[in-house]
């Protein structure tokens, strides 16, 4: 049934506006962080006059935003190959294995998800503490890879159990042990729902504040969040400045989404296996 299109200029303009309310100070962010202080006086949300990559570059230098980003992707990098690696082998076991025990264990595993961080955050310190890594990116690595996980398993036993049942069959016929089953017949088509979890817990790791905040202090070792909350609090009354080291913080998502969108959107809207 098609709608006349008076009927639907109501909610074409809910939609812009609440993408005006979006958009606007993210635009006003961006064109800050190309003007001096003065142009964002005269206008915070007007065109610079030159577009100048200095705030950028005194952020990047000053800021010591080159080390929170090493730190970051050092971090990042470990969570998201580890937890991806440890999901795609707890989910194929929950979802497409007769595994013993899974009737507690499933909903043990989820318990790290189910629980917030924050509840955990002062155990956490004084175990990581025990262990002596405290200050260290192990203290940032490890727990990081714990919830990922278990928010992982969850996501690719879902994906398993609804697989075909026909190809894990005909594996076995051709004589396929469970392993070659898994990454030379699964692991293929599981593309979209790994890349999903791929961008998920690389967000989630690379955002992650509070961890970093409790666990590190040392400078050298700090990532791309709390070094941003650290630089506005010495640079509050230079607006450019800090909207530079924001978008710095906000572009690697924002790249990562852009250029796994297609199997981004496919993952989560049900995977890549129909029957």
């Amino acid at each position: 049934m098609k709608y006349p299109w008076k009927n639907l200029l109501p909610r074409y303009f809910i939609l812009i506006v609440f993408m005006l309310v979006v958009l606007v100070p993210i635009w006003g962010m961006f064109t800050s962080a190309f003007k001096t202080s003065t142009e964002v006086m005269e206008g915070p949300f007007s065109l610079p006059s030159n577009w100048s990559l200095d705030n950028f570059e005194q952020a990047w230098r000053v800021g010591r935003f080159n080390i929170f980003f090493k730190n970051s992707v050092i971090v990042a990098t470990a969570v998201v190959i580890s937890s991806v690696f440890l999901s795609t082998l707890s989910g194929y076991a929950f979802g497409a294995l007769p595994l013993p025990g899974k009737s507690w264990l499933y909903p043990l595993i989820l318990i790290g998800y189910m629980v917030p961080f924050e509840a955990v955050i002062i155990p956490l310190y004084n175990l990581m503490d025990t262990f002596g890594i405290t200050d260290t990116l192990w203290a940032l690595i490890l727990p990081q890879v714990g919830l990922s996980v278990s928010f992982g398993t969850m996501w690719m036993s879902s994906f398993f159990e609804n697989t075909p049942g026909e190809l894990t069959d005909a594996a076995t016929i051709d004589g396929c042990s469970r392993w070659q089953t898994l990454w030379y017949i699964l692991w293929p088509i599981a593309k979209p729902a790994v890349t999903t979890l791929v961008v998920l817990i690389f967000m989630w790791t690379w955002n992650e504040f509070l961890l970093a905040l409790v666990l590190v202090q040392n400078e050298a070792l700090r990532t791309l969040p709390v070094g941003l909350a650290f630089f506005q609090g010495k640079y509050t009354a230079n607006i450019p400045l800090m909207a530079a080291g924001a978008i710095i913080v906000a572009l690697p998502t924002i790249l990562i989404y852009v250029l796994f969108q297609r199997f981004f959107i496919r993952g989560m809207l049900g995977g890549a296996v129909k029957g």
